[in-house]
């Protein structure tokens, strides 16, 4: 069986992690084609060339595919989708606005956040805030998913495989682009970084926030929010974590002032370590926590950061 797995190219870089990781997911399903599609992806496809697994790479560049439009990137991958059983992407922002717009193409349902492969046609995925996991069987000529990379390794590199250019398709015009505004950040991205330091409810205020970035740039770490801390104004959309936010899996997640309510684990669980600092300790958080603080963030944290 063929698997076209679309990568994730921002700026013309291939973003290595969800990469990766969605490649260790597409090995199971067959042999990996991986696509790099923009305005510049000519790099991109080099790098996706050396993770290991990959079988061939092909490179789409035109202007119509720059600036994260879906429309002609689906449409693109539609038109290649003749050659390929399963057609995959991390289920990254922009992967999870493409791959629905590539399912209604073909006429067929989309797999989202699939966090395991059992065979070809059968696929797990977490429901109710990852309480439960739902199993899928797909009778659909093509399977159109995207993979969870937080349940995924990253693939290796020392791979090599042979790189194609190919022409970007038909623009089908429903969309253009008029301008970015990004949020400039020293910090890492939130998804792919190692370490994050979250805050919730019990920071108190934006500018307590303060806290827990000095925290985060002490241990060049990302910073998270709860949704409790996004919805009182304390911290940014993009800094939430949870159900209805952001999926991590540092090797470290350190949630201060987070009670721990379902939504939220929802979106850390896969931690490797995490640890909880809260003065509630019969707080939720502590049930999934590796280390437990009961204390107050407002003595504990500053003095965590000094002794970094």
């Amino acid at each position: 069986m063929a698997v076209l797995l679309l990568a994730e190219v921002t700026n013309g870089e291939l973003a290595i992690d969800a990469t990766a990781k969605a490649v260790t997911a597409a090995k199971a399903l067959g042999d990996v084609t991986v696509l790099c599609a923009g305005a510049s992806a000519a790099a991109a496809g080099d790098a996706a060339a050396m993770i290991d697994g990959v079988a061939k790479v092909l490179v789409a560049e035109d202007a119509s595919l720059g600036h994260r439009l879906a429309e002609p990137t689906a449409a693109l991958i539609a038109s290649l989708a003749g050659d390929y059983e399963h057609i995959v992407a991390p289920a990254t922002t922009d992967a999870k606005n493409v791959m629905p717009r590539v399912a209604a193409l073909l006429d067929v349902m989309v797999l989202s956040d699939v966090s395991g492969v059992v065979d070809g046609n059968t696929f797990e995925r977490p429901i109710y805030a990852g309480n439960a996991i739902q199993t899928v069987k797909s009778s659909d000529v093509k399977k159109v998913i995207t993979f969870r990379t937080s349940t995924f390794d990253a693939a290796g590199e020392g791979g090599s495989a042979s790189v194609e250019s190919i022409g970007a398709g038909d623009d089908p015009g429903l969309s253009e682009w008029v301008e970015d505004k990004v949020a400039a950040s020293d910090r890492p991205e939130l998804t792919s970084a190692g370490v994050v330091v979250s805050g919730g409810r019990g920071v108190g205020s934006e500018e307590n926030f303060a806290l827990i970035e000095k925290l985060a740039d002490k241990l060049g770490a990302a910073v998270g929010a709860s949704r409790a801390a996004v919805d009182s104004g304390f911290a940014p959309n993009d800094w939430q974590v949870g159900q209805t936010g952001k999926v991590v899996a540092p090797d470290l997640y350190i949630a201060a002032g987070i009670s721990g309510a379902i939504q939220h684990l929802a979106g850390m669980k896969d931690s490797k370590i995490i640890v909880a600092i809260n003065k509630d300790e019969e707080a939720p958080i502590f049930q999934v926590a590796d280390f437990g603080l009961v204390a107050d963030l407002f003595q504990a944290v500053p003095e965590l950061t000094e002794k970094l």
